[in-house]
């Protein structure tokens, strides 16, 4: 809706606009948040970080279960430095 609304007031479309962090004011009434207009979605998509670009619908969610999550961190846990990242990326065959 909001979306829509400012994509009107400023002769823009409503896929580049990008809104978020909205606070409501202590007994309701108005509310504060931010957009921003990105002049094309191609420099949206470059700056927008991943979890904002899922909620507009244009990012992929990765489908990780909670069970491989939990896998991985532990095997992380044995190891220190560079080799945890190592440790995390590699699968057991």
């Amino acid at each position: 809706d909001l979306g829509e609304k400012l994509a009107k007031l400023y002769k823009s479309e409503p896929e580049r606009i990008f809104t978020f962090g909205f606070r409501t004011a202590f007994g309701g009434g108005k509310t504060t948040g931010f957009a921003l207009i990105y002049d094309s979605l191609e420099d949206a998509k470059k700056n927008e970080p991943k979890y904002r670009l899922i909620r507009h619908g244009i990012g992929a969610k990765g489908t990780i279960s909670s069970k491989q999550r939990k896998e991985r961190k532990n095997r992380a846990k044995k190891f220190r430095g560079t080799k945890k990242a190592k440790a995390a990326t590699a699968t057991k065959k």
